[in-house]
C-alpha cells in the first residue's frame, strides 16, 4: 500500500537551522524505513545537499517565499501548501502553528493534517505586535482546522487545552548519543579546564542578555564559551563581540553548524547554562542531556518538566544568580560528574529519536488511514 506524506514548515532536508530541522533529519528517513514516500519542503539555500547523511529516498522540494523575519514562515508555508495540494499526499505533517492560516486549503483538498504547534510564539519578546498577532491567529486556525495536534511537552498541551480547547499527542524531541569526543582543534585550549557553556539563539527570552552580564564575573575565574547569534546582527551580537574582545577568557563562536564540535563542547563543559524560557521541550537541552552536560537552567515549567528529578540547578533570570550557580558548579568536579550522569540517564529513558519517530509515524498513519510500519514504542 502506498503511503505518501508531505512535511511542510521547515527549512528543508537536511538542514541544521533549528529544532524542526533536527527532527526532520531523523523522522523523514525513519518514515522511509517504514514504507512511506516522503517529501520535505524547503527553502532555497537552506539544505546541505553534500551532507553524507542525506537519504536519497527523501524527495526534496524547494518553493519560493519572502526572506523576511516576520513573513518568511507564512510565505514559504503557503507556497509549500499549494504545491502539496497539487501532488496530493495521503497526509501532511505541518510544523509550526503559524501555518495554521493555510490549513483550510489542505482541508478543502481533502488532505489530513498533523500539526506540531511548536512553542507559544506570541509570547516571545523578539516578535513585534503584528507578528505576535499573526502567530496567535495561526494558532486559532490550527485549533479549528488541524486533524491532529502534536505538542512537544506536557506543559504545551496543558496550555492548548486551556486556551484553545484542543487536545493532542505529546511527542518531544530526541537526542543523539556520541562516544567520548576530543575538543575541536580551535577549542583545544579548553582541554582539562572547567569551562562554562551556553548554546542559544540570541533572543531575550533565551536569557542571553543576563548570561552575557554574568559571563563577566564567571570569566574572572573560568573560561566561558558562547555559541549562538541572532542571525540578523544587533545589540546582543555586539555585546558578545565586545565581551570576547575585552576578556581573554570569553570565547564567542557564533553559530556552530559542526555537530561534532558542538557535541564535544557539551561533553567537556563543566557547566552548561540553559536559559530558554518560552517553548516546550527544547532540542538543545535534550541533546546536551544525552551528552552528559551538567546543567544550570532557567527556572521554567518547561525546563523542570524535561530535567525532572535530575538535581539540575534552577535559577531566576538574574545575572548574579546565574553567575553564582555556574561558579559553584564549576568548582565541584564530583558534582559535575554526578549531574552529568543523572541527565544522561533521563535522556536515555524519555528522549530518544527511536521513540519520537515511532510516535510521529503512528500519528500520521492514523490520519492517513494506513497501517503503521515502525516498531510500536512509547513516545
Amino acid at each position: 500500500m502506498s503511503k505518501r506524506v508531505a512535511i511542510i514548515g521547515t527549512r528543508g532536508y537536511p538542514s541544521y537551522y533549528g529544532g524542526f530541522e533536527t527532527a526532520v533529519r531523523h523522522v523523514a528517513p525513519a518514515l522511509a524505513d517504514a514504507g512511506w514516500d516522503v517529501t520535505v519542503y524547503g527553502r532555497p539555500g537552506q539544505e546541505r545537499v553534500d551532507d553524507p547523511s542525506l537519504d536519497a529516498r527523501i524527495t526534496r522540494r524547494t518553493t519560493r517565499g519572502l526572506e523576511s523575519r516576520s513573513l518568511s514562515t507564512l510565505t514559504y508555508g503557503l507556497t509549500a501548501v499549494l504545491d502539496a495540494i497539487r501532488r496530493r499526499p495521503d497526509v501532511a505533517l505541518v510544523m509550526n502553528c503559524a501555518n495554521g492560516h493555510w490549513l483550510p486549503l489542505l482541508k478543502l483538498a481533502g488532505i489530513p493534517t498533523v500539526v506540531n504547534v511548536d512553542g507559544i510564539e506570541w509570547e516571545r519578546a523578539k516578535w513585534g505586535r503584528l507578528a505576535k498577532a499573526v502567530f496567535k491567529t495561526g494558532a486559532r486556525m490550527t485549533a479549528w482546522t488541524a486533524d491532529r495536534l502534536v505538542f512537544d511537552a506536557d506543559a504545551i498541551g496543558t496550555y492548548w487545552r486551556r486556551e484553545f480547547e484542543r487536545d493532542g499527542v505529546v511527542i518531544p524531541y530526541g537526542g543523539t548519543e556520541a562516544p567520548a569526543l576530543p575538543l575541536h582543534p580551535e577549542d583545544a585550549h579548553l582541554a582539562g579546564t572547567p569551562f562554562a557553556l551556553v548554546v542559544a539563539r540570541f533572543v531575550p527570552e533565551n536569557t542571553v542578555p543576563e548570561f552575557l552580564v554574568a559571563a563577566e564575573r564567571i570569566a574572572q575565574q573560568h573560561p566561558v564559551v558562547i555559541v549562538g547569534s541572532s542571525g540578523y546582527g544587533g545589540e546582543l551580537d555586539e555585546h558578545a563581540r565586545l565581551l570576547a574582545e575585552a576578556h581573554p577568557n570569553v570565547h564567542w563562536l557564533g553559530h556552530v553548524a559542526d555537530d561534532e564540535r558542538l557535541f564535544a563542547l557539551w561533553q567537556h563543559a563543566g557547566a552548561y547554562f540553559h536559559g530558554h524560557s518560552v517553548g516546550g521541550t527544547n532540542p538543545a537541552l535534550v541533546q546536551a542531556m544525552h551528552l552528559g552536560a551538567p546543567m544550570v537552567a532557567r527556572d521554567t515549567v518547561y525546563n523542570r518538566e524535561v530535567l525532572a528529578r535530575t538535581d539540575a540547578t534552577f535559577v531566576q533570570p538574574d545575572p548574579d544568580a546565574i553567575a553564582d550557580a555556574v561558579l559553584a558548579l564549576l568548582g565541584g568536579p564530583a558534582e559535575q560528574r554526578r549531574l552529568g550522569r543523572a541527565v544522561q540517564e533521563r535522556a536515555r529513558e524519555h528522549y530518544t529519536w527511536r521513540a519520537v519517530c515511532a510516535a510521529y509515524e503512528r500519528a500520521l498513519a492514523e490520519q492517513a488511514g494506513v497501517p503503521a510500519g515502525l516498531m510500536r514504542v512509547a513516545a
